[in-house]
């Protein structure tokens, strides 16, 4: 199985809970009741967007092309860390 890092931005909602975005994957929009949850649901929503492209031939967007990628090559994480 191969991986790709993808960038999130995790806004709160003033009614409660957080709305996560990607610059990396068009069309990513997750919300969860915690920052875990809204990137866990976000982490899912990317991969079967990248089937989806793969089953459907489409483009992949760019920061998912390191899923055809079988090297052994690192992967970044970019993680969000709320300090309070």
């Amino acid at each position: 199985m191969s991986s790709a890092a993808i960038r999130l931005h995790i806004e709160r909602l003033e009614e409660g809970g957080y709305l996560a975005t990607s610059p990396d994957v068009p069309g990513l929009i997750a919300e969860g009741r915690t920052v875990t949850e809204a990137v866990e649901i976000a982490q899912g929503l990317a991969r079967k967007i990248a089937e989806s492209c793969m089953e459907h031939g489409d483009t992949l967007p760019p920061a998912l092309e390191k899923i055809l990628d079988n090297s052994d090559a690192p992967i970044d994480f970019l993680v969000p860390v709320s300090v309070r």
